[in-house]
């Protein structure tokens, strides 16, 4: 993890926090909306475990065939190149109705596009230079903190988010949490860390303050502390250091997202750091990570008052997450992208 170089912190937040949505005014938050019959699902139909993935979250979800597309990819490295990238596009373009506003991946590698994170390149294309200039900010998302419900027919892109699993047992416990956790409305606690590592806690300028919110009714923590540990609510868990320690210890509440700042959290499977598949392993709903080295630039990573401010206004996880990150080039996506505590009406019978 290197040293923050690109824009001065305190001016981020502020820009920020002018967008942000008050958690507590319900009517300045947007109406939210997204679910399962806009979501598509795309399938590695040469990786037996994205077949698994895929037939038991069209059943828990409720998807109907139009909204299921195999893709071929390969199985043996982590990453594809700019031309594999473009061909799936190309095939997702063509077999998606407008309708289809996010999508989920259904699988856990390849997760990465030469440097740039899968879920990016699937939504928002390859951008050419990252690659040659890691410390450089990378490009802004155009749904950074934005109001819109329906992303592909405002914004013309489909967020998109991996169901990583390490296994047909775990991708089932993630996906039944995230079926779970539609409008169940927890009564949960937000945790936010700040360690001992500096570079790694390049954020903490940006988490809340320790408080309590009545609509919805949660709390939030803010912590200096290098662990959590026996906690049996959470709700989220955002912290930053390349390991973290007791996550046995831990109970998250269905839909809880959980991250840690650190270079190499999205290499899914093959990091020498903690990857963020960890945190699903553990109980959480959907998390995030870089699968390059980003530099310790807090806008390449979730913003926690963005995160906070849209999952508690009914948004999804793939909805919240990526309007939370700026820069996300480097990053990838992990999770059920449906899983959505706070919205309001249920979709399922």
């Amino acid at each position: 993890m290197r040293v923050l170089l690109a824009l001065g912190l305190a001016l981020f937040n502020a820009a920020v926090l002018a967008a942000t949505p008050m958690v507590q005014a319900k009517s300045a938050a947007p109406a939210y909306q997204l679910g399962p019959e806009q979501l598509g699902l795309v399938v590695n139909k040469n990786d037996p475990l994205s077949l698994e993935i895929a037939a038991y979250y069209a059943t828990q979800h409720h998807l109907a065939p139009e909204q299921i597309l195999e893709i071929s990819l390969p199985t043996d490295r982590v990453w594809i190149t700019e031309g594999e990238l473009e061909q799936v596009k190309a095939q997702i373009d063509a077999h998606f109705s407008p309708k289809i506003q996010a999508l989920a991946l259904a699988w856990s590698k390849p997760y990465r596009v030469n440097c740039i994170g899968m879920t990016y390149g699937i939504t928002l294309g390859y951008v050419e230079g990252i690659c040659s200039n890691l410390g450089q900010p990378t490009p802004e998302s155009p749904y950074f903190n934005h109001p819109s419900t329906q992303p592909f027919t405002d914004l013309g892109i489909r967020p998109s988010m991996m169901l990583a699993a390490n296994d047909v047992s775990s991708a089932k416990k993630l996906i039944e949490r995230g079926v779970q956790a539609w409008g169940n409305q927890p009564k949960a606690t937000a945790y936010f860390l700040t360690t001992t590592d500096q570079a790694r806690s390049s954020r903490a300028a940006l988490f809340p303050p320790s408080q309590i919110v009545k609509k919805p009714a949660i709390k939030i923590e803010n912590i200096h502390a290098n662990t959590l540990k026996d906690k049996s609510d959470i709700l989220i868990y955002q912290t930053g250091l390349a390991n973290v320690a007791d996550l046995a210890t831990l109970r998250f509440v269905p839909g809880a997202l959980a991250d840690h700042l650190t270079s190499y959290g999205g290499m899914l499977t093959d990091s020498g750091q903690m990857s963020s598949m960890q945190w699903l392993e553990s109980g959480a709903t959907a998390s995030y990570g870089t699968v390059s080295e980003p530099y310790s630039y807090p806008q390449k990573f979730p913003h926690p008052q963005v995160l906070l401010a849209h999952y508690l206004s009914g948004a999804t996880a793939v909805e919240a997450y990526w309007k939370s990150v700026a820069w996300p080039a480097q990053g990838v996506f992990i999770g059920d992208p449906l899983a959505a505590p706070y919205r309001r009406l249920s979709p399922f019978k």
